[in-house]
């Protein structure tokens, strides 16, 4: 190369070539080097590593090195320590293979799911596997039938649960919420779970269907019935398509007699009876046309609320020598949503609250529509003229063989409003009697308090209940909802509105407040009475089963 050559400034090219005599900024100077006796790999290490002449012998280890999971080479049952427990204990929990279907998945829904039982498969599976999302949309669509039918979010539950193990899903977690239901299944720990879920859009009460549901979860339960997924969505769309027990004109009529029956139970006559009928059956009427013109459950109930306390007002003006206050209570009696109630306050016992403030919501909404109702012809009856004193409590007379026939009858035909089955009306016609039998010895003979007789009576009506539905293997609903008919608040909450109705505010809260109480007491003894039948009482055997399923045909 000449000196021209080297005078000439160098390219780009030539200076991203590889030149040995240009080194890093952060290499090590000539003559500082370190050397590494013995080793042959590259100098550069990590800023972690141990210096050369520090590092600590390691003893042999005298096991290999396994899982941090797995128990240590020095581990001992007869040695080792007690478990801990928690201060609130840890409960034991055991499963009875001949209870009812209901206390079974119960039980197991409220263990944590690494202490469930290991699954027994119940019914034969399909050929080629099961159909995982078949089952799942099977048992959404079950679950919505049960939870549009009224039935509790823990029941839902239950036999949304049962379906999925019969069919032999394990790793199943059902959630219940008001208008929404999900289900979520692990086929194992290291795969995607698959989850589905169905919206409950409509609601409506029908007992029939309800009880037509549980009886298919029943069978998908027992191994000696075998209903195949196709069977199965079979019976399920006939329980679909059926048509109600009872036609609307006998439902109106029922809802008449329901009226009459509750006038009577407070201490009225004949007339009254009639009065409280005509105007309950005109309500009842008046909201199927509200409820087919598409008009919300809200305005519907102020709407049936309306004709019972125009007649009592009308009663009133006439100066005719009836009790206004009875006919009213009556009206009152075909309205008050004593089902949803009871229902909420049962969710909000066994842990469900956000499905229990939905419902207690509702129940509010309803009630406040039937307040606005009375509480507007109350007004104008005032205004007119009409003279009714909220001081002047309904003087009922002891009548006890009357009364327990109007208590019965109550329940006899809030059956046939729940549309519940012909051979459910008369036990819980009977239970209706034995629950105002129990609150008037307690309230009218020993004096209690009637919020203390409610509970124990809505407790006697709730063990009975249960006693009923495990014999039959059914749904508890119909058996107790009806049979509280007769303890509803129904004098209270008139006392209430027409207080307010005259401008004392104060002694109508006072009386509202009551009402509140009672229907509160109603709903947490019929749910005490389901819990205890259920805590002492073993009703249901494999036997059992077996006669029961022979006396229904199978």
């Amino acid at each position: 190369m000449t000196d021209a050559e080297d005078r000439k400034p160098r390219s780009d090219e030539a200076r991203v070539t590889y030149d040995p005599e240009i080194t890093s900024e952060f290499a090590i100077p000539e003559g500082l080097a370190v050397s590494r006796s013995g080793s042959e790999t590259s100098e550069t290490t990590s800023e972690f590593a141990v210096p050369v002449g520090l590092e600590t012998p390691q003893p042999p280890s005298g096991e290999p090195e396994g899982s941090a999971f797995s128990r240590p080479r020095t581990y001992s049952v007869k040695d080792a320590l007690v478990a801990f427990t928690p201060a609130t204990g840890m409960p034991t929990v055991s499963l009875i293979k001949d209870a009812p279907w209901q206390d079974r998945m119960r039980t197991m829904l409220r263990m944590p799911v690494a202490e469930r039982p290991a699954l027994e498969l119940v019914q034969r599976p399909e050929e080629g596997g099961i159909p995982v999302p078949r089952v799942l949309d099977l048992t959404l669509r079950i679950g919505e039938l049960l939870l549009a039918g009224g039935e509790g979010a823990e029941d839902v539950e239950a036999a949304m649960f049962a379906v999925c193990r019969s069919y032999g899903l394990d790793r199943c977690e059902p959630t219940v919420t008001f208008t929404l239901l999900s289900i979520s299944y692990q086929p194992s720990l290291v795969e995607d779970p698959v989850t589905a879920s169905r919206t409950v859009r409509r609601r409506g009460t029908d007992y029939t269907r309800l009880a037509a549901v549980f009886q298919l979860v029943d069978d998908l339960t027992d191994p000696e019935t075998h209903v195949s997924l196709e069977e199965a969505y079979g019976r399920l769309a006939e329980i679909r398509r059926n048509r109600h027990p009872y036609p609307g004109w006998a439902l109106t009529t029922a809802t008449g007699l329901l009226a009459g029956a509750a006038s009577v139970l407070v201490g009225g006559d004949l007339v009254v009876f009639i009065a409280a009928a005509v105007g309950a059956m005109l309500g009842d009427r008046l909201a199927w046309l509200c409820a087919g013109r598409g008009f919300p459950e809200f305005y519907q109930f102020t709407i049936a609320a309306m004709p019972p306390a125009a007649i009592g007002v009308a009663l009133t003006l006439a100066h005719v020598d009836v009790k206004a206050a009875a006919v009213i209570t009556g009206g009152l009696f075909a309205l008050l949503p004593g089902r949803a109630l009871v229902a909420g306050v049962q969710d909000g016992l066994t842990g469900f609250y956000i499905t229990a403030a939905a419902r207690l919501l509702e129940v509010m909404y309803f009630f406040v529509g039937i307040v606005i109702g009375v509480l507007i012809v109350l007004y104008f009856g005032v205004k007119i003229g009409g003279k009714a004193n909220p001081d002047t409590a309904l003087s009922i007379s002891e009548r006890p063989l009357i009364q327990i026939a109007a208590a019965m009858l109550v329940s006899l035909t809030f059956a046939v409003l729940l549309q519940q089955e012909r051979s459910t009306v008369l036990w819980v016609t009977l239970n209706g009697g034995v629950a105002w039998s129990v609150y008037g010895a307690m309230h009218y003979v020993g004096g209690i308090s009637p919020v203390a007789s409610t509970a124990v009576a809505a407790g006697l009506v709730g063990l009975f209940g249960q006693l009923l539905s495990r014999y039959q293997f059914a749904s508890a609903l119909p058996y107790t909802t009806a049979a509280i008919g007769p303890l509803l608040p129904g004098s209270a909450t008139y006392f209430g509105l027409l207080a307010m109705a005259q401008s004392q505010v104060d002694r109508g809260l006072v009386s509202l407040a009551k009402a509140v109480s009672l229907a509160m007491a109603i709903a947490i003894g019929v749910n005490l009475g389901s819990e205890i039948s259920r805590l002492f009482l073993r009703v249901g055997s494999a036997s059992k089963r077996k006669a029961a399923k022979r006396t229904r045909g199978f």
